[in-house]
């Protein structure tokens, strides 16, 4: 029996989990990351190492859970968050913490990149993509202009996904689809953007790893991982990808017009097709997914975020959040929540905060807190997803999952507000069983050269009738209404979050 291990390197923790050639978890495992502390307004950070030890950890544990000998596992691949910057030197050695997907210190650095390229709109012509402050080009150049004695010892950039994989196998690549998420790449055509490129640096291009196709392997494990983890020397290490890559493999979206919603720390909404879609107005992000196809995508900073927060208010715990929370009525009785608490990227608002509109005596208790945290960040989705709808995306059926998705409220109110049935999947850590599932499938193109991805995931990717939902055509109205004040009130206040961050 061969055995698959799939790696789930995110924000707060990393997640292992073990699956036989059916696709069946036999082993799980997890180890925690902590958030650097004592940083200004903005800036979100993690040391790589912390990364490699969680990995070790939760490695164990889930060859343990297993009860395997971790010598039968055959291939394994990496999800890493996305946008991160891991600056490497000459030896190898991580420079400094990496900047984070979350971290939006680096605006003015976004905005004077698009600047040097012509504007926004010539910047999406380049690349296919606008930059927001949360892709990894302006945390580039926010370290060659704040912090130059390191920027000097640069020589290569990496992404966190990829960062593993440098671990794992002592090659530095990148795979098409995290590279789309840089800035740096144009991803219509699926090679580096020298325009892009030269507006930070004009010797950044030699530090940037060669492009691989996602199909092709990221290399084989060296002897030092091997031993730390257990493995046999030369185990397949796949491409790997983002999160959000290995998310759409894991929860099936690898055909034209399959969409998954995640609510996780952060909130997305992407979708497999087969050419690249392209937002003029540069809110939809155009990445190539990690298949060879693309995955437009959308991200909002705060989901699982504004729940956190109710629950620290509160002091509530998880449980009793979603039983006051289902006590209120759909719409919170008009308590709104904007929930930009780390600023926000869908809709490009990096100053916002959050704003809790509709605050008197009557939505003055836990449950309206409660529920209105999971509308207000669901309503934020519904902005993109609307956007998207208008670039042809038109779903029959949502595949939920992340954090949120266990709340049975949860996933009612986003069938209401998204107005389209959703469903998870049996499995619930679709990025960990995206990146076992990715190394199955480089193991099966290296024995005959033309794998289906498409049937494999039929055999793996099971849904869970048993969290179905669709639409209440009542609750749907009232969200309809809903999102037109949601969308109102952030527009009418961004003037006014700039000008906080200004005083701040």
């Amino acid at each position: 029996m061969r055995y698959f291990a799939g790696i789930d390197s995110g924000t707060q923790s990393t997640k292992v989990l073990i699956a036989e050639e059916s696709g069946r978890v036999v082993g799980r495992g997890q180890a925690p990351h902590t958030m650097n502390e004592g940083l200004g307004v903005g800036h979100k950070e993690q040391h790589p190492s912390e990364w490699i030890e969680a990995l070790k950890t939760a490695f164990a544990q889930a060859v343990k859970d297993a009860g395997v000998d971790a010598g039968a596992i055959a291939a394994l691949g990496v999800s890493g968050q996305q946008h991160g910057f891991v600056p490497l030197d000459a030896e190898g050695n991580v420079i400094r913490p990496a900047k984070l997907w979350c971290d939006t210190s680096t605006a003015p650095e976004a905005d004077a990149i698009m600047q040097a390229c012509g504007g926004r709109e010539a910047f999406q012509r380049h690349t296919g993509n606008a930059l927001p402050a949360g892709f990894t080009a302006s945390k580039i150049l926010w370290l060659k202009q704040h912090e130059p004695e390191n920027f000097a010892r640069l020589t290569t950039v990496l992404l966190p996904h990829d960062y593993l994989n440098w671990w794992l196998t002592g090659e530095a690549t990148m795979e098409w689809g995290d590279a789309s998420g840089t800035g740096l790449l144009d991803v219509r055509n699926r090679t580096w953007c020298g325009t892009a490129i030269e507006a930070i640096d004009a010797d950044l291009a030699a530090k940037l790893p060669p492009l691989r196709p996602s199909w092709e392997a990221a290399g084989k494990v060296r002897e030092e991982a091997a031993r730390a983890l257990g493995l046999s020397r030369g185990v397949l290490v796949a491409a790997g990808g983002g999160d959000n890559m290995m998310g759409a493999i894991g929860t099936g979206s690898v055909s034209d017009g399959m969409v998954t919603v995640s609510l996780g720390t952060s909130g997305t909404v992407y979708a497999c097709a087969d050419k690249p879609v392209t937002d003029p107005q540069g809110e939809i992000a155009a990445f190539c997914d990690s298949t060879g196809k693309w995955l437009p995508l959308l991200c909002t900073m705060n989901v699982t975020v504004a729940t956190e927060l109710a629950k620290k208010l509160f002091g509530l715990k998880t449980a009793e959040l979603n039983e006051l929370a289902a006590a209120v009525p759909a719409g919170s009785d008009g308590l709104l929540l904007l929930p930009y608490f780390e600023g926000e990227r869908v809709p490009n608002v990096p100053d916002g905060t959050g704003v809790w509109f509709g605050h008197n005596a009557r939505t003055n208790t836990p449950g309206h807190f409660a529920r209105a945290a999971m509308e207000g960040a669901t309503l934020g989705l519904n902005y993109g997803f609307n956007r998207m709808k208008q670039l042809g995306i038109a779903p029959a059926e949502i595949r939920l999952t992340g954090g949120g998705s266990k709340s049975a409220l949860w996933r009612q109110i986003v069938a209401d507000v998204f107005n389209t049935p959703v469903v998870c999947c049996t499995e619930a850590e679709g990025a960990a069983l995206g990146a076992a599932l990715q190394a199955r499938w480089a193991v099966e193109r290296q024995a005959s050269g033309d794998a289906g991805l498409g049937q494999l995931a039929e055999q793996w990717i099971v849904v869970d009738e048993a969290t179905r939902c669709v639409p209440n055509a009542e609750n749907a109205q009232c969200y309809a209404e809903a999102q037109k004040r949601h969308d109102a009130l952030s527009l009418a206040l961004r003037d006014s979050f700039a000008a906080h961050r200004a005083s701040a």
